[in-house]
């Protein structure tokens, strides 16, 4: 399955996109794949992991902290209800879920920990105004919080991907069912926490379908 950034859809956010448009708070495909994100080991088994744990629905963001190993040490998910294509908006909103499950990193003078950013919509496969926005915010949340930045994953019907690097897979997707948790993480990674239910353990073995 090929994936990459098609040319932004206009119909996607027309007018709404214009704040974001206006700010800047929206990252371009060239300025991302320019920013230097690390490219993920086994993206297959963190999405079907956190598939799994959040069992995501359309509009729901699910941001994950992976240890420098890529363990997940802590998770959690949320509906954005506003489709404003704000970058400063879905910053605050990564920002503040950020805060509640896991301490910051700014007394570090490197980031140690990844955050990573999986969001389910519908609609075009490639690259919108809307992902360029939440690019903006991620970025922007893991600076404030001292962490490095990473992938940004869309997951929709017809499976998921992660935008800038091609990769992607046709499982999980959109209307999938989540994998039974214990089926899919083992060893648990202490003093951590998620809001995406029960206790965090590590993603080591998510079965690809």
């Amino acid at each position: 399955m090929t994936f990459g950034f098609a040319p932004p859809a206009t119909a996607s956010f027309g007018a709404a996109a214009g704040g974001a448009s206006r700010h800047g708070r929206l990252l371009e495909p060239a300025e991302w794949t320019a920013s230097g994100i690390p490219l993920l080991r086994n993206p297959r088994e963190l999405v079907g992991g956190l598939h799994s744990r959040h069992q995501p629905a359309p509009s729901t963001a699910v941001i994950a902290v992976l240890d420098p190993e890529e363990r997940l040490v802590a998770s959690a998910s949320f509906v954005q209800r506003s489709a404003s294509g704000d970058g400063w908006e879905y910053r605050n909103a990564l920002l503040s879920r950020l805060r509640r499950v896991i301490p910051h990193d700014l007394r570090r003078r490197t980031p140690v920990r990844t955050a990573v950013l999986l969001y389910c919509r519908d609609g075009d496969e490639g690259w919108t105004e809307e992902d360029g926005a939440w690019m903006w915010g991620l970025r922007d949340a893991c600076t404030l919080h001292g962490l490095r930045c990473g992938a940004y994953i869309t997951l929709g019907r017809d499976g998921w991907q992660v935008l800038g690097d091609g990769r992607g897979g046709r499982r999980p997707d959109l209307h999938s069912r989540p994998e039974p948790l214990g089926e899919t993480t083992v060893e648990p990674v202490p003093l951590a926490m998620s809001t995406g239910g029960g206790s965090i353990r590590a993603l080591r073995r998510t079965a690809a379908r």
